[in-house]
């Protein structure tokens, strides 16, 4: 079982070779932000999902230009699903004048493109649910879901009636305003990554993980998560995934003979609210342009530390231009940047969450 756990851990990026890493605080990704132009349908809708609305404010044009560089009025939603107030919140942004319609409903895998990770326990349901919609006429693409066992935890077992598969069943729902990735687990559970409580009607978790379409070098363009924020890489050099592989193939609807370059990072302070890059190795359509602050749809994530100047500082020596640190709408210190992966991030300064995070990897398998 020891042999097992290591090579499950090496596999997802937990045993990686000794890098010295800049001791910020970081969390794992705190929030989701997602720019819609009608907020009562937004929550409604992430209420579905066991989400609640925690707190809410608002910015003029003047605070809104200084932090965000967007000349409008924001007003501004925090959601939080549950107790986990670690990582996995939506925030929910209505600008005044909205800089343009955003990346919006795309093929997978657009260049720009984001999405947003949870478990569920009944993924099934989800997506009848979510034909349904596309039935009706709705901006939703959802993709049938794949059994996959991505940890390799049974890969030289055999497999039957007793001796039961071990692994998740995923897929991803393409949308207008928010793209998710779902996904269940078989066999086993980990604690901490992935809540799912009796609140939720959906019976879905916090947003465990996010994903990003880029463009550029990979090792080049996303070095300053470990560099400036003390992100923990998942492996020493990116990795190429292809068809292959049954779940990325299937969530990207990869064809035949397509790869992806592929890059995560994890916080030492968290298991949960991991990252995950990919750079398409083929030609594929580029809405770049419109992944900026200000647009609709998901614009923009944040991290919390409480060692919110040391940060700044390392994020100001690798080149980047960050905002000056100031109260963001909720009245909190913080500082905006863009990074050169194209991706846009609130950094805030926060000590303590009332939900411990997980720091540590813990399998537990199950009879089932």
């Amino acid at each position: 079982m020891k042999k097992l756990l290591t090579l499950v851990l090496s596999l997802i990026g937990l045993t990686t070779q000794a890098q010295q890493l800049p001791d910020t605080g970081i969390s794992g990704v705190y929030e989701v932000m997602v720019a819609v132009k009608d907020a009562q349908y937004a929550m409604r809708y992430f209420g579905e999902f066991g989400f609640t609305l925690k707190d809410s404010a608002q910015f003029s044009a003047v605070q809104a230009k200084e932090l965000y560089g967007v000349d409008s009025k924001l007003r501004t939603y925090r959601l939080q699903n549950g107790a986990i107030d670690a990582h996995g919140l939506v925030r929910i942004l209505v600008w005044d004048k909205p800089l343009g319609e955003g990346v919006g409903y795309v093929m997978p895998e657009t260049i720009g493109q984001r999405m947003a990770v949870m478990l569920t326990n009944d993924i099934v349901r989800l997506m009848d649910i979510y034909k349904a919609e596309r039935a009706n006429g709705e901006k939703w693409l959802p993709i049938e879901p794949i059994f996959d066992d991505p940890l390799r935890i049974k890969a030289n077992q055999k497999v039957d009636f007793f001796n039961r598969p071990v692994g998740v069943r995923e897929t991803a729902v393409y949308g207008d305003f928010f793209t998710h990735v779902f996904f269940q687990r078989y066999g086993y559970t980990i604690n901490g990554y992935g809540t799912i409580g009796p609140h939720s009607p959906l019976q879905s978790s916090e947003f465990t993980h996010h994903d990003f379409v880029i463009k550029g070098d990979i090792d080049q363009v996303t070095r300053y998560y470990s560099e400036a924020l003390g992100m923990k890489p998942e492996q020493k050099e990116h990795t190429v995934d292809g068809d292959w592989l049954k779940g990325p193939k299937q969530v990207f609807q990869m064809p035949d003979g397509y790869s992806h370059d592929y890059r995560g990072f994890v916080s030492p302070n968290n298991i949960c609210g991991k990252l995950k890059f990919f750079v398409p190795r083929a030609p594929k359509p580029d809405r770049s342009e419109h992944q900026r602050i200000g647009e609709l749809g998901m614009t923009l994530h944040s991290f919390w530390t409480p060692k919110l100047a040391m940060v700044h500082e390392l994020v100001t020596k690798q080149g980047i231009k960050p905002s000056k640190m100031q109260k963001n709408e909720f009245g909190e210190n913080s500082f905006v940047f863009v990074g050169p992966d194209g991706v846009a991030w609130q950094i805030i300064e926060k000590t303590t969450t009332q939900h411990a995070p997980k720091t540590k990897l813990e399998f537990t398998f199950l009879k089932n």
